[in-house]
Parts: C-alpha cells; sequence; structure tokens
C-alpha cells in the first residue's frame, strides 16, 4: 500500500470512463488510508469539526501546554495567548488546533444527531478547574475561505466566556474585555473579538515575501506590515463580513503572554516554508506590551501519538540539527543537483526569518552552517558548480544575518564572505 503507484493507472481508468474509487487526503502517517495515491481525495466536512477525537487530543495538549507554562512562572497560568489557525494542518487533524483554542476558553463544542458541531457551551469553572484562557486568533486566508463556520463558532464561544458573570481572576477573556471595552468605548461584546484574518480575498501577512526578497529596512516594517494585512475581524453578529479592527486587534495582542503554534505533520517543518514565522507574532507582541517583554514561544510538535510541547528555540534547533544540519539531508538535496541547492539555501533563509520574527534562533545554527557550507572548500565549490545563484543568495542571507544583527561571527568570515560574493557575482554576470 505504501509504495504502490497507481498514478498512471488511475488516469487511464478516468480517460476511459471508468469508476475511480475516491479516498481521503492528508497525512499519510496520520491516516494511512490516504495511500495508495492515484485516486479520487476528498477531505472532509467542514461541519464535522472539531471531530470527538480531536477535542481528546487537543485536551491532552493543552493540559502539557499549560504545564510547562506553570513551571516556567511558578505556577501561575497565562492570561493571554496568541494562537495561529491553518487551513490545511485543521484539514489533517479534523480541527485539533482549533478545538485547542476553545479547549483554553473553556468552551465544549456540541455536536447535533448526525455530527455537526453548530453549538458551543461553557465549562462550568468547577468542572474547568482553572481560568479561562484569553486567547487571540489569527486565522491563515485558507482558514477563513474553508472555515467560516468554525470562525463563528470560536467568535460565539469566546464571547459567551466575555459575558460570563465570573470573577475575573478566574475568566481571563472577561478580564481583558471589559478592560478593552472601556479603553476603547465599545460594549463588552464588541470589545470581546478575538478571531482575526485577512481581508476578503487577501491571503498572509506578507512578511516571508519581504524577508525573502531581502526588501525591508527594519523588524518595525515587518510588524506593521503584520498588523495591517492580519488585523480583520471576524463577528458571528455580522456573518459574512471581515471588518478592519486594527486598533482591537493591537490592543489584544498588548495582553499576550505566550505565542502559541502547531506542528501536526512529518511532510512540513518550520522551515521547509515561510508560513510558519509569516504568521508568528512573537515581536509583534513585544512591542505593543506595554512591560517590552517579549512572550514566551510555543509549539506543538502532535506528529506523532505522544504530543510534545516545545519552546520555539528548542524546534529550531531541532529543525536544523535534523534539516539544514544534517549530511543526510544537504547530501540528499545535492544529489538532485541544481534545485537542491536551492533548497537549502531556502531553509537558510527560512531559518533567519524565524530571527527576525520571534529572535529565537541560536547562534551557533547560523555559525555551524557557515562551516559546513562555506568554510569547507570542496563543499562551497560544489554549491557553486552545481547553482551559482542560489549560492549567491546563501552567501547574502549569511551576511544579512550578521548586519541585522542576527549572527555574531568572527571579521574573518565576513572578510571571507564578502570576497565570495564578489567572486561568485563575477562567476554569473562571466566577467
Amino acid at each position: 500500500q505504501v509504495v504502490a503507484n497507481n498514478e498512471l493507472p488511475g488516469i487511464m481508468e478516468l480517460l476511459n470512463g471508468e469508476f475511480l474509487m475516491p479516498a481521503p487526503g492528508g497525512d499519510p502517517i496520520r491516516n494511512p488510508d490516504v495511500l495508495p495515491t492515484g485516486r479520487n481525495m476528498h477531505a472532509l466536512d467542514p461541519s464535522a469539526i472539531p471531530t470527538t477525537a480531536a477535542v481528546e487530543i487537543s485536551e491532552q495538549v493543552v493540559e502539557k501546554l499549560l504545564e510547562k507554562l506553570a513551571q516556567e512562572n511558578d505556577g501561575a497560568f497565562p492570561e493571554s495567548i496568541a494562537f495561529t489557525l491553518w487551513g490545511t494542518d485543521n484539514i489533517k487533524t479534523y480541527g485539533e488546533s482549533l478545538a485547542q483554542v476553545l479547549a483554553l476558553v473553556g468552551v465544549r463544542p456540541v455536536a447535533d444527531s448526525i455530527g455537526r458541531v453548530n453549538k458551543v457551551e461553557l465549562i462550568p469553572l468547577e468542572e474547568l478547574g482553572r481560568p479561562r484562557i484569553d486567547v487571540v486568533v489569527s486565522c491563515s486566508g485558507v482558514f477563513r475561505d474553508l472555515f467560516i463556520n468554525q470562525m463563528n463558532l470560536l467568535d460565539r464561544g469566546i464571547k459567551m466566556a466575555a459575558e460570563a458573570d465570573e470573577p475575573p481572576e478566574m475568566n481571563f477573556v472577561r478580564k481583558h474585555a471589559m478592560e478593552q471595552a472601556e479603553e476603547m468605548g465599545v460594549s463588552l461584546r464588541d470589545a470581546a473579538a478575538r478571531v482575526f484574518s485577512n481581508s476578503a480575498g487577501s491571503y498572509s501577512a506578507n512578511v516571508g515575501l519581504a524577508i525573502e526578497n531581502g526588501g525591508w529596512e527594519d523588524e518595525s516594517q515587518l510588524q506593521e506590515q503584520f498588523l495591517t494585512r492580519k488585523g480583520f475581524a471576524f463577528n458571528a453578529d455580522k456573518p459574512g463580513m471581515m471588518e478592519q479592527q486594527a486598533d482591537l486587534f493591537k490592543s489584544a495582542l498588548s495582553k499576550v503572554d505566550v505565542t502559541f503554534q502547531n506542528l501536526d505533520s512529518s511532510e512540513i517543518s518550520i522551515t521547509d516554508v515561510s508560513h510558519y514565522y509569516d504568521s508568528d507574532p512573537t515581536k509583534v507582541v513585544q512591542g505593543l506590551r506595554n512591560d517590552g517583554k517579549k512572550p514566551m514561544s510555543l509549539m506543538a510538535d502532535t506528529t506523532t501519538a505522544n504530543a510534545q510541547v516545545r519552546t520555539l528555540s528548542e524546534t529550531v534547533r531541532l529543525d536544523a540539527r535534523t534539516k539544514l544540519l544534517n549530511p543526510k539531508f544537504y547530501e540528499g538535496m545535492l544529489s538532485t543537483g541544481y534545485e537542491g541547492v536551492r533548497e537549502i539555501q531556502k531553509r537558510l533563509r527560512n531559518t533567519m526569518g524565524w530571527s527576525a520574527t520571534a529572535g529565537e534562533v541560536d547562534n551557533f545554527v547560523f555559525e555551524d552552517a557557515n562551516s559546513v557550507f562555506i568554510e569547507d572548500a570542496e563543499m562551497q565549490q560544489r554549491l557553486l558548480d552545481t547553482n551559482p545563484n542560489a549560492f549567491r543568495d546563501m552567501v547574502t542571507t549569511f551576511l544579512e544575518a550578521n548586519g541585522r544583527g542576527y549572527w555574531e561571527t568572527s571579521e574573518e568570515n565576513i572578510e571571507r564572505l564578502q570576497e565570495l560574493y564578489a567572486e561568485v557575482e563575477d562567476r554569473i554576470e562571466g566577467v
């Protein structure tokens, strides 16, 4: 089943007008029934998520998350957590991260007799056994398009918590919404808006695009870009509308203690693509907080049955060791030729992206990458011969990381990189 190739036979069945058996799409590790490929894919019924299984798994992750935070903060609970929700990831997990948000707020999704989740109910504080944690949810553009009903559930659940007649010290959603309502002169319900995304038809914060192109002056430009593009609030009272609420978005983020994302597929890691750091608000929150304190950044790894919650810096280190700095990985990439060098460079650039948005990349990652790809003369020549343009981009990334203060290294290394850049440029220009 794992190695079977049904692509061409599947196409021939379709061309012959025969019935092709449908199959689920998604992560083959989570759901082996995805294999073999070459069948008509279907995703899921959006109205049926989060599923019961997803809710159970999400509760385990939330428990581990709060345990880790309690250990780091002398047993105290965080008051607010900034969350990122992805469309395709929630398809693959049947709504696990969506259910995590509801669990933090202390809200339970309720399914009807045929499994459609269209209601939520508050979990009593006595049963919850802890305060309700406030959340600020940043939804990807794809999540907004696919799961508008789930955004409705989230908004209703959060506002239900904000309007509950409970002591503020046990309901941080209500505590913050009351503060914002007074601060901004709006109703408690309007102040409790916590579900944000891009405007209709717009996708991503374009932070990744700016970093990939190098076309940004400083971090404040990236942060303003994030706030401007992601500051459209969903309102269950006005369905179908995404209203620009930049001030409310900033106010909610200014109270955040922790930023959090999920890694739920073995297929994609945090440096494979720019999306993860593109939507990371860690330094945005630091710039908005009154005390200027950087929030703790955590990531949940739910790629296996034994979910782990790690700090972002631990996750970046793990990713660097398994991908960018792993000989099996980069030799495998180089064996594919031209495109392989570009893939290596892309991961180096995405690693720098985490420095720009979260400041959670250890110096040794750049130092070791420099040792592997630049100091080794034989490796340097292989990269140059295979893909001189990608190698020039790699040298540029090292110089940029140093120039922006993300990598401290010796003058000797910087001089070597500057000389190397001139040599590669001459090679490309045919001088």
